[in-house]
């Protein structure tokens, strides 16, 4: 994989050419990043992991009691109702994701690659980890994802995600019972973790681990926009990142 870093180490590939702004005496640089399909899927991702992480401690910590008759209510089983529509939605995001990685521009490819192979990556990663430790008075500026960020992603929003639905189906399937398609397709996953109280452990230690990523990605996004001299919130949103540089000549 090409590395876009805009201050690369030495013999990566060359920063696009600034375009100078007359009225302030600053450079721009805007490169279009993600494209429609990447956005739309973190966003729809985004609402999705919300919806599951809000039904899903109610799940785990369901409400002691409620007044009335219980033929009153179903709040219950509105709420897993509401949890099982957003775990599908997830899922078929997450596999459209994958799939559009083989169509789309070689930035919505990052989030399935983890290059550890290359020296490069690793001063990279390294370097922006000393920059949120306030280390460093600048950081790199990367076209894509930093490799700090592309570590984390990885781990978190492709393999954590692979396993919040892969055990997810599974507990669904004690549901739906043998010989639906939910058992046949995820039903070995409870046997090979140690069965179903296992498995809800598991699932559930997974949301908050996701939590707790979304907490540093909100406050990594909205530290990166205002002192790295990058656009991060409005990438994903229009799709282009503009670096500024105004630094005096």
């Amino acid at each position: 994989m090409t590395d876009t870093s805009l201050s690369p180490p030495a013999g990566a590939r060359p920063a696009p050419a600034p375009v100078p702004v007359a009225a302030t005496g600053k450079k721009l640089t805007t490169v279009y990043v993600y494209e429609a399909p990447v956005r739309l899927w973190h966003w729809v991702n985004a609402l999705s992991i919300l919806v599951l992480c809000v039904t899903g401690y109610f799940i785990g910590s369901p409400f002691p009691t409620l007044s009335g008759e219980a033929s009153s209510h179903f709040l219950m089983g509105t709420i897993r109702f509401v949890h099982f529509a957003a775990g599908y939605i997830l899922a078929v995001g997450f596999l459209g994701r994958i799939i559009w990685a083989f169509f789309g521009n070689k930035y919505s490819r990052e989030l399935f690659t983890f290059p550890f192979w290359r020296a490069s990556f690793w001063k990279g990663f390294f370097t922006e980890v000393q920059w949120y430790a306030f280390l460093k008075p600048r950081p790199l500026k990367f076209v894509g994802h930093n490799p700090l960020a592309q570590v984390f992603l990885f781990f978190v929003m492709v393999l954590g995600l692979a396993f919040m639905i892969l055990t997810g189906f599974a507990l669904y399937s004690e549901g739906t019972g043998l010989g639906s398609w939910q058992s046949k397709l995820f039903g070995w996953v409870i046997p090979l973790l140690g069965g179903s109280m296992q498995v809800h452990t598991l699932h559930h230690m997974g949301m908050w681990v996701i939590i707790l990523f979304i907490i540093i990605h909100v406050y990594s996004v909205i530290r990166e926009d205002i002192m790295s001299r990058q656009s991060m919130i409005s990438a994903i949103t229009n799709g282009h990142r503009t670096f500024r540089d105004d630094d005096p000549e």
